[in-house]
């Protein structure tokens, strides 16, 4: 059977995603206690004026339905997905980076789910989850992020083991529960997972084919921020058939030029930023670059043109995830790249 060309719902994946299509899920009974990263959390109903800690946090609870129980979110590296803008509306934007406790707290949350454990952890510059737990305020920290090794200079710590899309379908479930919307999270699950299989059916492994993930720069002389071997990049990359030309397991490791040349990659990806830290988180002051540099603009992958463009939140192990995967799948295929 040929599939019909599509990278969301292939015709002849129908089959698998009415498979994996959830029955009715049960409506939650409280007090609900949750296992969050080692911290037990108690919820004696659901969240009312919920504040929402980094962009994927922000965005499952929209795609959940959830704008009118969200009161406030902060830390955006780039904009909504289309599809929510209208929704978000509805919801106050603290600040696009690292908002202040103080903020936060303005909005008398009964809950707060974080993305990154800078923004709630035991070094965030924001607040640490017993400084909620000490207000009554329940907390939440998305899983994919516990089970990184606190072994790194940085808070973003390293991965023995590539991420999987799984413990975003855990972050999805726990949170639909916490809201009594566990029907919504089983939908959204069953849609990504149909994604996720779309995918994995078109592109067949490929030993030759690896990737490079530029997330940004500070500067044209500074070292490169990368996505890591084993992070969202790791899985983008092995999704796709390849690999990550980064072998470091450091969630975001900082390499230099000459590092970077020496990985030889197949295909360079340049993340796209709505932000405006650096001139290096735009995708065009990126591809300038490439094409400039004496050095760099030898690259087979450069001199190739195999440079892609990627929305940068997908380069974190959230929602976007998927989304850029199929970013960069279409342009593969453009490229000739498509196994």
């Amino acid at each position: 059977m040929t599939c019909a060309k599509s990278f969301f719902l292939p015709s002849c994946l129908m089959a698998a995603f009415l498979a994996i299509s959830p029955a009715k899920a049960e409506a939650t009974k409280y007090p609900l206690t949750i296992e969050n990263c080692g911290v037990e959390v108690t919820f004696k109903k659901a969240p009312e004026r919920a504040v929402a800690l980094g962009q994927n946090s922000a965005e499952i609870l929209l795609m959940l339905g959830l704008e009118d129980k969200v009161k406030a979110s902060a830390f955006w590296p780039t904009s909504v997905l289309p599809e929510l803008a209208e929704a978000n509306k509805k919801v106050k934007l603290l600040t696009v980076e690292i908002p202040t406790l103080e903020s936060i707290l303005a909005e008398e949350p009964d809950f707060i789910a974080a993305q990154l454990p800078l923004l709630l952890g035991p070094n965030s510059k924001v607040a640490k989850r017993e400084d909620f737990a000490a207000l009554g305020i329940p907390s939440y920290l998305a899983p994919g992020i516990c089970n990184t090794r606190k072994d790194t200079n940085d808070v973003y710590g390293s991965r023995g083991e590539l991420w999987n899309m799984d413990l975003l379908y855990q972050e999805i479930d726990e949170l639909s529960r916490i809201f009594d919307v566990a029907d919504r999270g089983q939908k959204l699950i069953a849609s990504f997972k149909a994604r996720e299989a779309a995918l994995r059916a078109k592109f067949k492994p490929n030993p030759d084919l690896s990737f490079l993930f530029w997330f940004s720069s500070p500067s044209e002389a500074d070292d490169a921020y990368l996505g890591g071997k084993n992070g969202a990049s790791g899985f983008i990359a092995d999704l796709l058939g390849g690999h990550n030309a980064i072998t470091t397991e450091a969630e975001w490791p900082t390499v230099s030029w000459e590092g970077i040349i020496a990985a030889k990659p197949t295909v360079i990806v340049v993340a796209s930023l709505d932000r405006n830290r650096w001139d290096l988180d735009k995708a065009e002051n990126k591809i300038a670059f490439l094409k400039s540099d004496p050095s760099v603009k030898l690259m087979e992958a450069v001199q190739k043109n195999r440079i892609v463009v990627m929305n940068g939140a997908a380069m974190n192990p959230t929602i976007r995830t998927i989304y850029g995967a199929e970013e960069v799948a279409k342009q593969l295929e453009a490229l000739g790249l498509e196994k």
